[in-house]
């Protein structure tokens, strides 16, 4: 049942070209702005043993030229006509996307059919050298030389078994990275980026016929292939035994952060959990800011929040950064006792509706964009398998029933249903 207060009627309209490929169009003339949205169903979770890193790493190859066009030229040709482009990549996805003046929508589609169609032509050693070494460089700034950058790998082998498709980082391992050959970016290439594989969002001052007509000239030429077998996992069942790995480090301050395993993103219990969540650690009025920032002064900073992946399991984390004085030790025992209060009493009237009007609030804010638009058509798409949930997520979300946020917490987040990283920091002569 969805919230009837909430109506929301974006057009939505939805193809398939005789390649596979599936394009889903929304018109809007409010603006002469147009947004290309194009998500491949690989991410990392989609990497064989050995050869982690490799969907993020092709992030970046098709950045470096396809058949027609040049070296590191797709995102310059893009800026020159006024538009904007980039890319991610996740445990569940790879998107790009490019946005601009209404005109550039033949020049984006042009663009993604190009390396779609034609990338491994211009794919060569220079350009994996090359891209290898900027993700390398990357992980180096990002994940191992900063302070806290191993945290979410060690959450990761801590929360999913070992080579569970989530049990290591999008970035992936530097082993693996350097053992990548050509073969190797050339058949993950052809397993994953083919048009049966891929949804297209355009978004923007345009009218379906035309959308469906200009992607049609574009992709169609494109040959469709066949997609290889894809097990799915399924849900792990909640951690056990209070897995948990303590480390000496020379950190600014001691952390904590704990992890649980959560159901499915595509699951009403999930939706439930992330309203639940944002009120244990979401902002300066949640429980955890509450308790350890604000009134105990125990830690610098204090949240909680979730990553929702869609093979069978997510998950929920808090994270608690000391003030000086405080060991890792107190602030574990502190965060323990905020989560035990709200396991206990569950959420107060004024919290549940602060959540929900904290997600209604951010739902519409990317609802406002059409490059934000475009990007939730295509991850429903894609993750969901239905685009229509552009106008009925927001409402179901908001039709959770007080009791289903509250029980929540006592299904998933019970202390032995934990993992625990702490970081004792060896700077200020920390005690475990």
């Amino acid at each position: 049942m969805a919230d009837p207060s909430v109506h929301l009627d974006y057009p939505v309209h939805e193809r398939r070209l005789d390649n596979g490929l599936r394009v889903v169009v929304s018109p809007d003339h409010a603006t002469p702005t147009i947004a290309v949205n194009l998500w491949y169903d690989v991410g990392s979770r989609h990497e064989r043993p050995h050869r982690t890193g490799l969907a993020h790493l092709f992030e970046h190859l098709m950045f470096q030229g396809s058949g027609h066009v040049g070296s590191a030229q797709h995102i310059a040709i893009l800026e020159a006509a006024g538009a904007t482009a980039n890319a991610t990549t996740s445990f569940d996805r790879t998107n790009y996307y490019q946005s601009g003046p209404a005109g550039v929508l033949d020049l984006a589609l042009w663009l993604e059919a190009d390396r779609m169609g034609t990338l491994l032509s211009a794919l060569d050693q220079t350009n994996l050298d090359n891209q290898r070494d900027v993700v390398k460089e990357e992980k180096r700034q990002r994940y191992d030389n900063v302070p806290y950058g191993d945290s979410f790998r060690h959450l990761l082998a801590l929360s999913f078994p070992d080579r569970h498709p989530y049990a290591h980082p999008t970035i992936g391992s530097m082993e693996d990275l350097d053992a990548a050959v050509l073969d190797d970016v050339r058949i993950f290439f052809q397993a994953h980026y083919l048009p049966g594989n891929a949804v297209l969002s355009i978004v923007g001052d345009v009218t379906p016929d035309e959308a469906w007509r200009k992607a049609d000239h574009y992709f169609s030429p494109i040959a469709p292939r066949v997609l290889g077998e894809r097990p799915a996992h399924g849900p792990l069942p909640p951690l056990g035994g209070t897995p948990r790995i303590d480390l000496e480090q020379p950190v600014p301050a001691d952390a904590v952060y704990l992890s649980w395993r959560l159901p499915a993103l595509d699951t009403r219990a999930y939706d439930a959990l992330g309203l639940a969540i944002d009120i244990l650690g979401d902002g300066q009025t949640s429980r955890l800011h509450r308790a350890l920032v604000r009134d105990g002064g125990l830690a610098e900073s204090a949240g909680s929040g979730t990553v929702g992946l869609i093979d069978g399991t997510s998950l929920g984390f808090v994270v608690a950064r000391a003030r000086e004085g405080t060991t890792a030790a107190q602030l574990e025992e502190a965060v323990g006792e905020v989560l035990t209060d709200y396991l206990a009493a569950g959420p107060t009237p004024q919290e549940l509706a602060r959540a929900r009007a904290q997600h209604e609030l951010v739902t519409l804010q990317d609802l406002a964009s059409v490059a934000d638009r475009a990007d939730l058509l295509s991850g429903y798409a894609t993750l969901y398998d239905d685009p229509t949930l552009l106008n009925r997520r927001l409402p179901e979300v908001l039709a959770l029933s007080d009791d289903e946020i509250a029980a929540a917490p006592g299904r998933h987040l019970r202390p032995e249903q934990r993992a625990t990283l702490a970081y004792h920091s060896t700077l200020h002569g920390s005690a475990r």
